[in-house]
């Protein structure tokens, strides 16, 4: 089904290029390396890019392959799900905080010696 192929593809995806991603970000973080936050920018961007996908897919099925039961549609669903959507828009929200106060001090103007 379709489905099945969606999901093969995205996991390929994430195993592939994601996860070695992510590894490479940590080791970043690791040697304070100064692409660490530009690698945190585009992992976070994916991951939510992902799970956008995956809830909207699932949306547009009708919800089929979720549990109606309230606690656990919302609890496990929502909820659990909710967390990889909710640690990636933090650190997609960090990694711009820090990239953008880097580039004001790189903007701001340099007093000449004289």
């Amino acid at each position: 089904s379709r489905s099945d192929d969606f999901t093969v593809v995205m996991e390929t995806v994430t195993a592939w290029a994601w996860g070695p991603l992510s590894f490479l970000t940590f080791l970043a973080f690791l040697r304070h390396h100064p692409a660490r936050y530009v690698l945190q920018l585009i992992v976070s961007l994916g991951q939510l890019y992902g799970d956008v996908l995956y809830f909207a897919t699932e949306a547009r099925a009708g919800w089929t392959h979720s549990d109606p039961r309230p606690f656990y549609f919302w609890g496990y669903f929502v909820g659990l799900n909710g967390v990889w959507v909710l640690v990636p828009g933090l650190l997609l929200l960090d990694a711009c905080h820090q990239l953008a106060t880097a580039q004001r001090g790189h903007d701001r103007p340099r007093h000449k010696a004289h």
